[in-house]
């Protein structure tokens, strides 16, 4: 499994969009499942954007914190996540593709103070449940780096990107906080979208850290996760999406690299001890 943690800065640099598309066009192998916690302590974007308020405010984060007071946190998790798979899709499942809302109220991260340590160990060590077979995306909101919730999250995370658009004012935006999860997490890549005048190189030049993966700028196609505006015929198959789509990939690839690389190493065949090497 792989857990990625997504971050955005000032500016509404697309990260919530972006983790949409991810969990859209994740790969799944037979057998296996994504989630997208939308974590955000400023509000969640899903339940009144792409879902237009459907679901009102049944499902989401917010519900988790009592369960959390009384240890039934893992039991709560699973009722409060909403089925996102594609309903015309001949090789998905349904609850392939799940979503967990986040607030609806910015005043209710007050009370989640007791769930975020608790709820990054649940998303990391996901697979040892009875449940299993899940990779998880983890929305850190436009706050990135900051406050309680994002650092336990984003240090528990197999890999974290920063999601910025190639203009100036928000790369300028987005130094802070790729320095604040680079101090934390020593590991963190770029999501770019392409909207600006910089390419790839100058953005890595500039920020320090490498870019994983460059996503289009498609403001029609954007609006559709952003604000389920009327789905095109053929969304899937946009640039937007490919580009997606190959991201997932890459952001997979990266986070098996880093977790092979952290993981506890024989120190030879004689079986001479062991060499832990902490996050």
């Amino acid at each position: 499994m792989s857990v990625i943690a997504l971050a955005g800065c000032s500016g509404a640099p697309g990260v919530t969009t972006t983790a949409l598309a991810l969990l859209l066009t994740w790969p799944l192998e037979p057998g296996r499942k994504v989630i997208l916690a939308e974590c955000d302590p400023d509000g969640g974007a899903v339940l009144h954007g792409l879902l237009q308020g459907t679901l009102g405010d049944r499902y989401g984060l917010r519900n988790l914190s009592v369960a959390a007071r009384k240890g039934e946190l893992q039991e709560a998790f699973w009722r409060q996540l909403i089925d996102l798979s594609s309903e015309d899709s001949k090789t998905e499942s349904p609850r392939d593709r799940l979503l967990l809302p986040g607030l609806t109220d910015p005043a209710q991260a007050a009370g989640l103070g007791p769930v975020w340590e608790p709820l990054a160990d649940m998303l990391t060590g996901i697979d040892a449940l009875p449940v299993h077979g899940h990779d998880v995306l983890i929305d850190l909101g436009r706050s990135g780096a900051f406050g309680p919730s994002s650092v336990v999250l984003a240090q528990h995370a197999d890999a974290v990107v920063v999601v910025v658009r190639n203009t100036l004012r928000c790369l300028q935006a987005a130094q802070p906080r790729v320095e604040a999860l680079e101090e934390r997490t020593g590991d963190v890549g770029l999501i770019v979208i392409d909207e600006g005048p910089y390419p790839a190189g100058e953005v890595q030049r500039v920020l320090g850290v490498p870019v994983v993966a460059t996503l289009p700028y498609a403001p029609k196609e954007a609006r559709i996760l952003s604000d389920g505006a009327e789905q095109a015929r053929h969304f899937t198959k946009t640039a937007l999406m490919k580009a997606a789509r190959t991201t997932s990939a890459l952001l997979v690839q990266r986070a098996a690299t880093r977790k092979a690389r952290l993981a506890p190493r024989h120190a030879g065949p004689a079986g001479g001890g062991r060499v832990s090497h902490a996050r």
